[in-house]
């Protein structure tokens, strides 16, 4: 397990490894909250929120992280494991961001696929 402090510099690592134009108009930068999130579809404690990419007029654009969910996900994984979920989680949130300065949704509708998928189970 990862303490925040140890979770917000890997994050931080993970995040200079992103080129600059990444972050056009993600004025929110990347927030690290300490709070878990469960989806609102959970059936059960089993599908969590580990990231958010945030759009909307009065806060901007921004990508929230969620580390009390990836203490659900992660629980007993390695540092290593977690360093790789940590790197998915905030590339697929700069997909969302980068989709959306593109006026494009395919991750979106991706979500949403795996999301319906989830619910038939």
């Amino acid at each position: 397990m990862m303490t925040i402090d140890e979770f917000e510099e890997a994050m931080d690592q993970i995040a200079e490894e992103l080129p600059e134009e990444f972050y056009r108009e993600l004025n929110g930068g990347i927030l690290i909250l300490p709070e878990k999130r469960k989806s609102p579809y959970a059936k059960a404690d089993d599908l969590w929120v580990l990231g958010m990419y945030v759009h909307s007029s009065s806060m901007g654009r921004l990508i929230e992280i969620y580390y009390g969910s990836f203490c659900e996900v992660m629980k007993g994984r390695s540092r290593e494991a977690w360093i790789e979920q940590m790197r998915e989680t905030l590339y697929h949130e700069f997909t969302h961001h980068m989709e959306s300065l593109a006026g494009e949704k395919m991750l979106e509708e991706k979500d949403e696929q795996q999301l319906r998928e989830y619910l038939q189970r």
